[in-house]
């Protein structure tokens, strides 16, 4: 039986934050022998806040020993945020973050433009048959075409 959301004193910020503080954890515990984790998330300068209290509340939830995560904003949405966000969340200013802009789902999402159209009148299953097959043909040409370099 699951607890009743008095026996988890869950927030109103603690329920908006739940889903991805799950996937946070579900992810990071896949990677036993990391010392070191970059987190890039569009409102990463607000999550991060209380995440380990949010996570040491919870039964549910655990992160390994020893585990130092850097919260960072992508390069897009950094400049949506206060200026303060700017020098704690910026990806130029991380070490080891190299040069990535932290919005990759974004591009990929991009492509789907072309097709969006013409799903709006499909039904649930057959707009998602037609994304699946769109996405995994970019796929095919993306593995086609990176044979050639």
């Amino acid at each position: 039986m699951l607890p009743s959301d008095k026996e988890l004193q869950w927030t109103d910020s603690a329920v908006r934050q739940m889903n991805i503080d799950y996937s946070v954890c579900q992810a990071l515990s896949y990677t036993d022998a990391t010392e070191f984790a970059l987190l890039i998330y569009d409102i990463c300068c607000q999550w991060s806040l209380h995440f380990t209290e949010r996570v040491s509340k919870s039964k549910f939830l655990s992160l390994c020993e020893g585990i130092n995560i850097t919260p960072a904003v992508g390069k897009f949405h950094l400049g949506a945020h206060i200026k303060e966000c700017f020098f704690l969340f910026s990806l130029n200013f991380m070490e080891g973050s190299g040069q990535v802009d932290g919005e990759v789902m974004e591009t990929l999402w991009a492509v789907l433009n072309k097709v969006s159209g013409m799903t709006r009148a499909m039904s649930g299953y057959h707009r998602q048959e037609m994304l699946d097959d769109y996405m995994n043909d970019g796929n095919w040409k993306k593995f086609v075409w990176s044979s050639k370099f």
